[in-house]
């Protein structure tokens, strides 16, 4: 088992344990949860030693075989398959200990050096490693292309696949659904749920969390306090805890301040003073319960509209795809992804996007937001239509070097140049206090944006398209940077904005909260998904075990 015996860590000047104490026990899923920058990170630095405590003890069993997504990009020209491959350091040694054995003519080493690769699981190995691939959204086709190929946020699936190719008794993830589909995360529960060994992870999705933890590690002011349960029983249990304590402080200050009455009373007579003397030892005695400090709860909330067209748009017999790259040779055709669109979008609806990965979800979005035009058919906008736009790449088009306050002055004088979307005219300090609404305040405005976390970034990108006041909505996974609370507080506005919202995000909780209708991408045209998310998810196994069952016909034939 992990035990942690009055641990205490710091990182420079900053405290983040404080001679805390927990135990986790072999084979259990731990949900480890807490504020941004409450050491959760740095938790996993200690357990995985690359981190050392200051102070206590950290015993991790030495026989326990650890496994870890890698966090750098990864630059190679192996193929997908090799790389997750490499990922089962076990294999690799037993693969290395055969080549050493037959390079020595060693009959006997190289007799245990086979038997050793066989265990290792040398025979279903690629197998293996591509069902991974597979299964985290990646097609048949691209098993062997080079990893330098793929995206940023592909590698990085790889990078989880490679860890859960290594063969371990401990598992530590953080935030390993921030890349996903809801395709791609449906699988990797079902992966997690099938993992013998222990795992903590650490992830902002609570529906993810209650799927796969049944213990939850809290770090609340430098201490570790357990929770048996997932991610919602936590949340209730420490409900009732904050209540209780909170009515214990109370009754606590009510007896103090008697015992102080009585103390400043009395102290000046003779006749009592020995009285008063034993309440003021009393008081020092007394060990004081800290008041409830709860995290502090952000909360927005979208402008009405100023308009509210309806229909919002229209689109007629459209095709959506890419042109071709600047390099194809003339006349070479656009790429198209889904094809004879006929729906209308109208004033009010929530719609939710769903579709396996690769099937176009991210392509209709763009399309819809003017980033992409159409490759045929029409789309017909309202009049006065005002579109906010979070796309998932979105945080990369924030300039690093400008400060949010730059941003928003330069999103004043486009929307006062263009007369739509925003409050015309807006003041610096109009400015200043808006971005205070987020969580920007003093020096925060003008800190440059590059050297923001990914969830300031976020909100601060939630903050521009609240400022333009659109009355259409276009969400392509926004909760992939945000933390519990911001995501709360974006199911909570969403809910009361007027306008109209189109929402592709693998937060199941975020869909549930806002949507109350669905579109289905697939197959290269969109209709309406007449179901929940419950039987979406069981569309979207279907559609895998048809996906395995076609991948592996041809090794049937061939055999």
């Amino acid at each position: 088992m992990i035990i942690l015996k009055n641990v205490t860590l710091r990182r420079g000047a900053k405290v983040l344990l404080d001679n805390t104490s927990v135990t986790i026990n072999p084979g259990e899923k731990v949900g480890l949860v807490g504020r941004n920058g409450a050491g959760k990170s740095t938790l996993f630095g200690l357990l995985n030693r690359s981190l050392h405590e200051d102070a206590g003890d950290c015993t991790v069993p030495t026989q326990w075989r650890m496994a870890q997504v890698a966090q750098e990009m990864p630059e190679t020209s192996q193929s997908a398959t090799e790389f997750v491959l490499e990922g089962d350091s076990f294999l690799m040694a037993a693969r290395e200990e055969v080549r050493a054995a037959e390079a020595g003519d060693d009959g006997m080493r190289m007799a245990h050096a086979y038997m050793a690769l066989h265990d290792a699981g040398e025979h279903d190995a690629p197998s293996r490693a591509q069902a991974l691939i597979l299964g985290l959204g990646f097609t048949v086709a691209e098993l062997d292309n080079p990893v330098s190929s793929f995206s940023g946020g592909w590698r990085m699936r790889l990078q989880l696949a490679r860890a859960l190719m290594c063969p371990s008794d401990l598992l530590l993830l953080d935030e390993p659904t921030n890349h996903l589909d809801l395709d791609a995360l449906i699988w990797l529960e079902t992966w997690l749920k099938r993992y013998a060994g222990t795992m903590l992870v650490i992830s902002h999705d609570r529906e993810f969390l209650d799927s796969v933890t049944s213990v939850t590690l809290h770090i609340d002011n430098a201490r570790l306090l357990r929770y048996g349960g997932n991610y919602s029983a936590f949340e209730t249990m420490r409900a009732d805890q904050m209540a209780l304590q909170q009515s214990a402080m109370v009754r606590q200050q009510d007896k103090i301040a008697h015992l102080q009455k009585f103390i400043d009373r009395f102290k000046a007579t003779a006749s009592k003073a020995r009285q008063a003397q034993s309440r003021v030892k009393a008081l020092e005695r007394m060990e004081r319960i800290a008041p409830v400090l709860a995290d502090a709860e952000f909360t927005f909330e979208f402008q009405e509209p100023v308009t509210l067209p309806n229909p919002m748009l229209s689109m007629q017999g459209a095709s959506f795809g890419y042109p071709p790259p600047p390099d194809a040779p003339a006349g070479s055709p656009p790429t198209v992804i889904v094809r004879n669109i006929n729906r209308s979008v109208h004033a009010g609806q929530r719609i939710g996007i769903l579709g396996a990965n690769g099937q176009g979800k991210s392509t209709l979005v763009k399309t819809v937001a003017r980033t992409l035009a159409p490759i045929s058919g029409e789309i017909t906008e309202g009049k006065g239509l005002n579109i906010g736009y979070f796309a998932q790449q979105e945080l990369d088009v924030l300039r690093p070097e400008d400060t949010p306050m730059q941003h928003m002055i330069d999103l004043a004088k486009a929307a006062l140049a263009g007369n739509r979307g925003g409050w015309i005219n807006a003041r610096e300090q109009d400015l200043r206090n808006f971005l205070g609404t987020f969580n920007f305040s003093g020096d925060m405005v003008k800190q440059p944006v590059g050297t923001m976390s990914g969830g300031e970034k976020a909100r601060l990108v939630l903050c521009m398209i609240v400022w333009q006041r659109p009355n259409l909505l276009l969400l392509d996974e926004p909760t992939n940077h945000l933390d519990l609370t911001t995501r709360e507080a974006l199911s909570v506005a969403l809910n009361e904005f007027e306008g109209t919202v189109m929402l592709v995000s693998h937060d199941r909780a975020l869909l549930r909260a806002v949507c109350d209708e669905f579109w289905l991408v697939s197959r290269g045209g969109v209709t309406p998904f007449d179901g929940d998310l419950e039987d979406y998810q069981r569309y979207l196994l279907d559609e895998a075990r048809r996906g395995r069952e076609a991948a592996s016909a041809p090794q049937k034939r061939a055999a």
